[in-house]
């Protein structure tokens, strides 16, 4: 069966090209049957969707979600609300709120 195929050319870096071919055929792909399944996907969902399993926390963040921990523990926490008038009637009222630490 022949069929009809279109040749797409495209500039990247070439590392990034290199990588790809690389990864490609540790994984058993060509790169056009690669990019054809991109393409597919895009046609097929009208989406484009980037994810990154590298991703690390910052400092900022491991410290923050750590103090968050400990205020959790000790208590200085806001309760629940069922609605925004009494969320902001205990926000109103210093005495009911817990004091939180700045360290």
């Amino acid at each position: 069966m022949l069929m009809n195929t279109a040749v797409i050319i495209t500039k990247t870096e070439p590392e990034v090209k290199r990588r790809a071919q690389q990864i490609a055929k540790e994984l058993g792909f060509s790169m056009s049957s690669l990019v054809n399944a991109w393409f597919r996907q895009l046609i097929k969902t009208k989406t484009v969707t980037f994810s990154t399993v590298d991703e690390e926390p910052t400092q900022y963040l491991i410290d923050a979600i750590k103090q968050s921990k400990k205020d959790l523990k000790a208590g200085r926490v806001s309760p629940t609300f069922d609605n925004a008038k009494d969320a902001i009637a205990w926000l109103d009222n210093p005495k009911a709120r817990p004091i939180l630490s700045t360290s």
